[in-house]
């Protein structure tokens, strides 16, 4: 997927490329295949969000562990990758049979590989949704039902919006939506225009980069991309361009946080200028992006509970801790599944 995601690992046995293309036969060998698909190092590019709006657009601890937080979280965590990233590889098997990355052996890469029990599921993933329609109010529905649209078109025809340059850009704007949801669902209100501005223009900038790599596959199969268009070079200059704007944007909000987006332009700038491969360096961005989102997160939740308030700040500093501790823990533990299963 030319997107901000990686693509992950190799066949279920971990074998040859023939075997790579094999069906996958068994119930366990399905499941692991989905979980593969799903991209676990990169399920936080979709629930990350959900977190930084749950935690901006509450105003009460309550709030925070709410039936609309939760089921958005659980929703955009598995199903809704499963989702995105199922329809992309399906309708990008032929082109993936000539994408070198997809043979890799360091089980980040996986070829299409599913059935019509797998394309069951991912369809199964995409109607699991109304189940947020149903607990969220209908002023948040728009958002909802934007990510949806763009989650299919981005890959599926007759949009396949991922071979239009630009509009593949603008397009993984979907990124931003589950966030603007939970904010919405949780606040009651739409988020401020500055911040939703500022976050897709950051989404465009994170897909055209995660595009780098793909440039020389995607022109062998003609496919027009915006780095197809630009070149390596000028792409770098596209999305320091796109995250120092987004950087600019976001500091009209909150001067601090638009100061901590600044690290993004700061990076592609490095990464430019040095002999850093940008293979490497688009595998180092789940870490940044979550150090970042972590920021977010707690800027939020000052909020809600500022350090001189008496008694409450220790036990939710703790749970924070904790939280983001699980987190890191389940990351580790669906890494390692995905790497012996």
């Amino acid at each position: 997927m030319t997107s901000t995601e990686p693509t992950e690992s190799t066949g279920c046995d971990g074998g040859s490329d023939a075997a790579s293309q094999a069906p996958v036969p068994t119930v366990r060998g399905r499941l692991r295949y989905l979980l593969v698909l799903s991209r676990p190092r990169f399920w936080f590019y979709l629930a990350g969000p959900v977190i930084v709006g749950v935690a901006y657009g509450a105003d009460a601890v309550p709030e925070l562990f709410g039936p609309a937080a939760l089921v958005l979280f659980g929703y955009f965590l598995v199903p809704a990758n499963v989702l995105l990233y199922g329809v992309n590889d399906l309708f990008d098997a032929d082109i993936d049979a000539e994408n070198p990355k997809k043979a890799a052996e360091d089980g980040r890469e996986s070829r299409w590989r599913g059935d019509r029990v797998v394309t069951a599921a991912i369809v199964a993933a995409g109607l699991l949704s109304l189940v947020t329609l149903a607990v969220t109010p209908p002023i948040a529905w728009p958002y909802l039902g934007g990510f949806l649209l763009l989650a299919v078109g981005y890959s599926a025809p007759p949009a396949r919006l991922k071979t239009t340059p630009l509009l593949d850009s603008v397009s993984n704007g979907l990124y931003v939506l589950p966030g603007a949801a939970a904010y919405v669902a949780v606040s009651g209100t739409y988020p401020p225009t500055a911040a939703l501005v500022s976050a897709w223009v950051w989404a465009m900038a994170m897909h055209t980069f995660s595009a780098v790599p793909d440039i020389k596959p995607d022109r062998a199969a003609g496919i027009r991309t915006t780095a197809t268009v630009l070149g390596e070079r000028r792409t770098y200059m596209y999305c320091a361009g796109c995250w120092a704007l987004a950087a600019a944007a976001f500091a009209t909000v909150d001067p601090g946080l638009g100061a901590l987006l600044g690290v993004y332009p700061i990076f592609v700038v490095a990464v430019a200028a040095t002999d850093v491969a940008v293979e490497r360096a688009y595998w180092w961005f789940p870490a940044l992006n979550t150090v970042v989102g972590t920021a977010l997160t707690i800027g939020g939740l000052t909020r809600i509970v500022r350090p001189a308030d008496a008694g409450l700040p220790i036990e939710v500093w703790a749970l924070v801790v904790e939280v983001w501790a699980l987190v890191v823990e389940v990351w580790a533990l669906v890494g390692v599944i995905v790497g012996v299963a």
